[in-house]
């Protein structure tokens, strides 16, 4: 959502995607995608992808330096880049934190979502034609059984009153498969759930 609202203000110029990825798993950094899924989503939005490889979790020293390289890999191939943008919604602590990081590199933060109402950017995904699936589920916020659930108008009527529609507390982690964006839907399998630190249900995904 927060890519679609770049991409249709003439303010912006969107010229990639940046990803954090566990080194070791080769997987997207708490949300447990293969980042081969990441790529074929960026494939589909015609955007080319920059990985931020870390070892997972990654103290914030090593963030940063990895967070360093990334934006500089970027900024090489256009020189004019100066800011990175991001979808969070309301967890005020983080979004500082992310200014902070960026202004030692020399960069800033956007952040076009900031503050819209959770329910109302849900339903406006929903309705926009986005498709998603529920990959990862926080046990101590949600029962296991919403992992591997289409990101529907069901899926938000029975959440718990105490789970944002956006999962912005870190509830769940969704991965959009299917957009009009996107110049095709991904195909995906859909493997066996697990758990993963005995507290996060994660559902294994695959390109078909």
């Amino acid at each position: 959502m927060a890519l679609e609202r770049l991409l249709a203000d003439p303010q912006w110029r969107v010229t990639g995607l940046l990803t954090t990825m566990d080194r070791a798993a080769d997987r997207v950094a708490m949300h447990d995608v293969p980042v081969d899924l990441v790529r074929a989503q960026a494939a589909a939005l015609g955007l080319p992808l920059t990985e931020m490889a870390i070892d997972w979790p990654a103290p914030n020293e090593a963030y940063e330096s990895a967070l360093a390289a990334a934006l500089a890999h970027a900024r090489a191939d256009c020189a004019d880049l100066r800011h990175v943008a991001f979808g969070d919604l309301f967890l005020a602590d983080l979004r500082t934190w992310r200014e902070d990081s960026l202004s030692r590199l020399g960069w800033q933060g956007v952040f076009p979502l900031w503050h819209r109402p959770t329910r109302e950017l849900a339903e406006s995904f929903i309705g926009h034609g986005h498709r998603a699936l529920v990959t990862t589920v926080d046990l101590e916020q949600l029962d296991g059984s919403f992992c591997g659930r289409d990101y529907d108008s069901e899926f938000l009527a029975d959440l718990p009153a105490s789970v944002d529609p956006c999962g912005e507390n870190g509830e769940f982690h969704t991965f959009c498969h299917a957009s009009p964006l996107f110049s095709r839907p991904l195909k995906l399998e859909i493997g066996l759930s697990r758990t993963k630190s005995e507290r996060f249900r994660c559902m294994d995904l695959r390109l078909l």
